[in-house]
């Protein structure tokens, strides 16, 4: 172990290397030697734990391309653009919804100069960063008021810290949903102050069970929509309108939480589960109507808040409000994306998930063909087949539905399914696909016809052993 520790390179010593020169022409001499300090503190630790496999791996010639990495490392972007060849659409570790045309101009524009965020043109007094949407939010859902805060979950504790902190909401245990990051309603709600009652069974919960639960300290019905999950076969819940009725009856407010939420219904487009749309919720008298930005909608990640003027000036009134708040970048692509519901015959086309989520299946079978065609000519060794297949929404939206597409299946001989997967994703961009049956699948409903070409490329520089 000793004698590893002591040919451990020096930094002068690695500084003097020719190619350690060079890489000083492009990079700080600090950012440079702190790197090598980096390779050389990890080199110890492999010693002491002693995962070092031969001296070979302390020659200067090996350190110095460890240190290249590493500098290079520093150039790169951690987030950057990948391929999505799951099939999944709204893809939470993809980045979810990709933006429309006009919302990314948008963006460039707000970026490259500076913007009336909170203040009113005509006047020259300071407004309202909700104002830029409100009008927006509240002609497309017929609600009152919205406010805007930085994702779902965080307009559903604005909501209940708001209206009910230090009292009691009513839910039906069959709505106790978990989110993304094992985040669960329950959770949010003791975060808000509020106190959980829970009504009902798992799968069948009566208006009798809400009535029984409301006493002086209840401060408002809440139904949170299963939008990531379906329970069927014995079951019941209280019909929107009932729970309004009740609430009103009773002084209380309700609160809906959709989860994705959605402007349009997706039964027009053949889509067999039924999802609430936002205007349903409100035409049903409901208070308080909270959802996503970046799911259904297909903008930027965003949680949205419409409904009752009176409920959501008092959301706007609250500290937490700021804590949530968007910047301008949020409220540029969703303003955008939300003009684009103006035209609810165009949006289909123009919103790039709604787009994926309705393609036909003839586009889906053409760009199969063009792959498989593209592949086919790198190398006979490859096996490829073009197969149906099934995509799925994702984002915790439409969880059974089940959207016919066409796969196509390659193995590379010498490779087994993980290998070859992990190597498509080290390659620039990366490339995600599925595993089944030690076959690759790419699912051609979430790839873009320009990176056929770039995934062809992906495979001819495997076949000539990059991203080994």
């Amino acid at each position: 172990m000793e004698t590893y520790l002591r040919q451990i390179p020096a930094v002068n010593k690695i500084l003097a290397e020719e190619k350690v020169q060079e890489l000083l022409k492009d990079y700080p001499r600090t950012l440079i030697v702190d790197s090598i300090r980096g390779v050389n503190e990890q080199l110890r630790e492999r010693i002491l734990a002693g995962k070092l496999s031969s001296d070979s791996e302390l020659a200067i010639n090996r350190v110095v391309e460890l240190l290249r990495e590493k500098v290079k490392g520093w150039s790169e972007p951690n987030l950057r653009a990948t391929i999505n060849g799951t099939g999944v659409v709204i893809h939470t570790n993809l980045g979810r919804s990709l933006l429309a045309e006009s919302a990314q101009q948008r963006l460039v524009e707000v970026a490259d100069n500076y913007s009336n965020l909170e203040i009113e043109v005509e006047s020259g007094e300071r407004g309202s960063r909700y104002d830029n949407v409100s009008e927006l939010l509240t002609y497309l859902t017929g609600a009152e008021a919205a406010l805007v805060v930085n994702n779902n979950a965080a307009a559903v504790l604005l909501a209940l810290d708001t209206l009910a902190k230090g009292q009691e909401v009513v839910i039906s245990r069959g709505q106790l949903v978990e989110i993304g990051g094992s985040f669960r309603i329950p959770e949010v709600m003791e975060q808000s102050g509020a106190h959980l009652v829970e009504v009902g069974a798992t799968n069948k919960t009566h208006l009798r069970d809400y009535e029984a639960a409301i006493n002086e300290e209840t401060a408002l019905l809440l139904r949170a929509h299963t939008s990531n999950y379906r329970i069927v076969g014995f079951t019941k819940e209280v019909a929107l309108e009932k729970l309004v009725k009740l609430s009103n009856d009773n002084n209380l407010a309700v609160l809906d939480d959709l989860g994705s939420g959605t402007l349009i219904d997706f039964s027009q487009y053949g889509f067999e589960l039924e999802e609430p749309t936002v205007q349903e919720s409100i035409e049903a008298g409901v208070d308080v109507v909270t959802f996503s930005g970046d799911k259904l909608l297909g903008g930027p990640q965003a949680g949205i808040i419409v409904g009752k003027e009176e409920y959501i000036s008092r959301m706007k009134k609250n500290p937490l409000t700021r804590a949530l708040r968007v910047d301008k970048f949020t409220l540029a692509a969703l303003e955008e994306t939300l003009r684009l519901y103006l035209d609810l015959d165009q949006v289909v086309e123009k919103v790039p998930t709604l787009r994926m989520l309705t393609l036909d299946l003839q586009i889906l079978a053409d760009k199969a063909d063009k792959l498989k065609e593209a592949l086919a000519e790198l190398n006979s060794n490859l096996t490829i087949e073009k197969a149906e297949g099934y995509s799925q929404v994702g984002g915790g939206s439409f969880p059974s539905e089940r959207l016919a597409t066409y796969l196509i299946k390659v193995t590379v001989p010498g490779l087994t399914a993980n290998q070859l997967a992990n190597r498509l994703r080290s390659l620039n961009p990366p490339l995600f696909t599925r595993i089944q049956d030690e076959e690759i699948i790419i699912d051609l409903r979430t790839v873009k016809e320009e990176q056929i070409s770039i995934i062809v490329n992906h495979f001819n520089k495997l076949l000539e052993g990059e991203g080994e």
